[in-house]
């Protein structure tokens, strides 16, 4: 299967890297469609979030290229990956519990350096979404999981970026706010924002998804839209021992 390579927004071509001497991608090549959703699934141990760590500049890039909107960026510093357009949702929580939801997304802007009009911007972002403001002024750590995570991507939508790449939005979570988290992600996917995505829950990422890449061992295995992914029988022989997805 083929993406339509000429609306990708990322593209990987034979990307190499890893940790110490230990090789994690190995000749990697994938592409993020501009304007939608595409997923990354594979088995623990994939290479799956090696991939964003490569692309926003965490991991040096040994070997290949990795181009961003027509431009090269392997090996760029994560502060101008952010100035171009890039923002990076990382696994896990990664707020400041102790500080307000509102001084979080100030914090957010400050550290990135974008210090103009931060009440303004914020105020916009409170707007968005509704959830956020009214737990603008409790701290983060009160946050549920899943409003954490919105908490996380409200951070990264202040930035106004082209690409967000989001790692595992469903992990922890209840299947209620699995399902509120993803639809917060097609909402994004309808205001402009690309998104390129890893997640464990395969079946219901590529529900969501246009595209998606699957990875094993550090190369793509199958890549393509991801109707064609969700009735591949290798898929399932994948995921869950032989059963489709």
């Amino acid at each position: 299967m083929e993406t339509e390579l000429a609306t990708d927004i990322l593209a990987l071509e034979e990307v190499v890297a890893g940790y110490g001497g230990l090789t994690v991608l190995n000749g990697t090549s994938l592409q993020a469609a501009r304007g939608a959703i595409t997923t990354i699934i594979g088995p623990n141990g994939a290479g799956k979030s090696t991939v964003f760590k490569a692309v926003f500049g965490l991991l040096p890039v040994r070997r290949g290229r990795i181009a961003f909107d027509g431009c090269d960026i392997t090996n760029r510093e994560p502060r101008r990956l952010l100035e171009l357009g890039i923002t990076y949702v990382p696994q896990g929580r990664n707020v400041f519990p102790e500080l307000s939801v509102l001084h979080n997304l100030e914090l957010g802007l400050t550290a990135a350096g974008r210090g103009a009009d931060v009440a303004g911007r914020v105020e916009a972002m409170l707007q968005r979404f509704p959830m956020l403001r009214e737990k603008a002024r409790a701290q983060a750590s009160t946050l549920s999981g899943g409003q954490q995570k919105l908490l996380e991507i409200a951070r990264g939508l202040l930035l106004d970026p082209k690409l967000m790449l989001i790692d595992e939005p469903s992990i922890g979570l209840s299947p209620l706010l699995v399902g509120e988290t993803f639809e917060i992600l097609q909402g994004l996917r309808g205001q402009g924002v690309s998104i390129l995505m890893v997640e464990q829950n395969a079946k219901r990422a590529l529900e969501i998804s246009e595209f998606g890449v699957v990875l094993e061992l550090g190369r793509v295995r199958m890549q393509g839209r991801s109707r064609d992914l969700l009735a591949d029988p290798r898929v399932g022989q994948l995921f869950l021992g032989g059963a489709t997805l």
